[in-house]
């Protein structure tokens, strides 16, 4: 071989850019792209940080760098990389704390109630566009808010781990769901001392308080807000071209061709899907009741109280009740549904409006266009959603138990279905349920009705075996034993 054979095979190469035509999807075939290793993911930021340029090699060609390296250089590259995978594993594991920027504003906007802002106070379009989508295909305003949540929360992983909303891939939602399955909730946190470990049962009541963690309700709820989300900029042609949330096809398949009279099929649920406890309603026993009613000290408290357990209404529904919404003489009200928002009549019990009218005189009645429960202390204010569970929560602390405001409504359903003279459909029109199916989770037994039909069980003797006369009792016991 000549020596100018030679020196051109040993040449080296260097990978020239060629204008693309049309706009490409990856990282690595942009222009501002400097990836030696295509595909690893987080080593661009890495050498673009570090403060020198290289040129792409993702045909394997051989390549030159445009600038000399330092040994420093190459140290900070790699130092910068191993703190970009160091933040994916940590939050992965829960062990990083997601930064608190951005946040849920509300708006004037009757097309986009909340919007989710950055950390400028700008809001974020991709996010604002979505949300008036749901708004005009008639969302309820906190919907639009609980979405607002879910999709904040994303935006913060995603800038944690420095990608774009349209790059996202199932990598980054499955850094999600490990956040949420091992980060603390920070609702959760209780700083009195004496105050019971999360997840643990209280004994008066039965029921268990919430773990320290998100509930896999609400993992759920947020892959599929996530999932709603991408396939409303997929429909557009924006964002990437496979939804980052995976899906189980046949369970879709399954679901979008069952009749609503035929018995759920079982099936696998979908990738990354947590499983949901199916937990029986807990209503609040006569006895307990007794005492939790009597813990309270004002009318207003007790006439809530009534309401909730005669009316079956939701929390924030009765406490939307206004002046013109009471009629005394029918011994109804009319509050704004939850799901339909419509404006619906409900039952009450004479105990309910006794205490009502006890509450009147001694704070006056209200106007007909002004709420009727009302702050006690300091100017006069509507009485909050908050405000009332803090309430509650007041007489749980001195009974030692863990009622919540929806438990009332539990035991307003439960009353109801058992009484032989309501049928279950009287039943589910008066909670105002969408499926029969979900009336009928309040004919399960009661667990302390349990209890006491099996103290009863054990308490009572044994029946002893007789036989008729004249059997020998040696042949008795020969055939049916001793």
């Amino acid at each position: 071989m000549s020596s100018a054979t030679r020196r051109k095979s040993t040449q080296r190469r260097t990978a020239s850019h060629r204008p693309a035509v049309r706009r490409r999807r990856f990282r690595h075939d942009e222009s501002t792209a400097v990836d030696l290793f295509s595909g690893f993911g987080g080593l661009t930021e890495a050498i673009r940080q570090a403060g020198f340029t290289t040129i792409m090699a993702a045909n394997h060609n051989a390549y030159d760098l445009l600038t000399a390296l330092s040994p420093a250089q190459i140290l900070r590259a790699l130092r910068v990389e191993v703190v970009l995978v160091d933040i994916r594993q940590m939050l992965l594991e829960g062990r990083a704390e997601l930064p608190r920027l951005g946040h849920v504003e509300a708006t004037s906007d009757e097309l986009l109630p909340f919007v989710v802002v950055d950390g400028d106070g700008d809001p974020i379009e991709h996010f604002s566009t979505f949300l008036r989508e749901l708004v005009l295909g008639d969302a309820s305003p906190l919907t639009c808010r609980s979405y607002g949540h879910d999709l904040l929360r994303w935006w913060r992983v995603l800038g944690l781990v420095e990608v774009a909303w349209d790059r996202a891939t199932r990598v980054e939602v499955e850094l999600l769901v490990g956040w949420l399955r091992t980060a603390p909730n920070p609702q959760r946190r209780r700083t009195r001392l004496d105050a019971a470990p999360p997840g643990s049962v209280n004994l008066k009541t039965g029921k268990p308080l919430p773990r320290a963690g998100y509930a896999p309700a609400t993992i759920n709820h947020a892959l599929s807000v996530l999932s709603a989300f991408y396939a409303f900029h997929l429909h557009f042609g924006r964002g990437p071209l496979l939804n980052p949330v995976p899906e189980a096809a046949e369970r879709r398949v399954l679901l979008g061709h069952r009749s609503p009279i035929e018995s759920r099929l079982p099936m696998r649920r979908a990738p990354l899907r947590q499983k949901t406890p199916d937990r029986v309603p807990r209503s609040i026993p006569e006895p307990l009741w007794e005492e939790l009613f009597a813990a309270m000290g004002h009318d207003r408290d007790r006439a809530l109280l009534a309401f909730y357990v005669s009316s079956g209404a939701r929390a924030s529904e009765l406490l939307g009740l206004h002046g013109r919404h009471i009629d005394w003489a029918g011994q109804r009200i009319w509050v704004i549904s939850k799901g339909t928002r419509t404006l619906d009549e409900l039952p009450a019990s004479p105990q309910a409006f006794r205490y009502l009218a006890f509450y009147f005189d001694e704070h006056g009645a209200p106007a007909e266009d002004t709420p009727v429960w009302r702050t006690l202390r300091g100017p006069a204010r509507p009485l909050s959603y908050w405000a009332m569970r803090r309430v509650l929560q007041r007489a749980d602390e001195r009974l030692g138990t863990n009622w919540t405001l929806h438990d009332l409504r539990h035991t307003a359903a439960a009353r109801m279905a058992s009484d032989p003279k309501m049928t279950l459909v009287e039943v589910q029109a008066v909670l105002r349920h969408r499926q029969l199916a979900t009336t009928e989770r309040y004919l399960t037994p009661h667990t302390e009705e349990l209890f006491d039909k099996l103290a009863e069980h054990y308490a009572r003797p044994r029946p002893m075996s007789s036989f008729p006369a004249g059997y020998d009792a040696d042949d008795i016991e020969a055939v049916f034993g001793g």
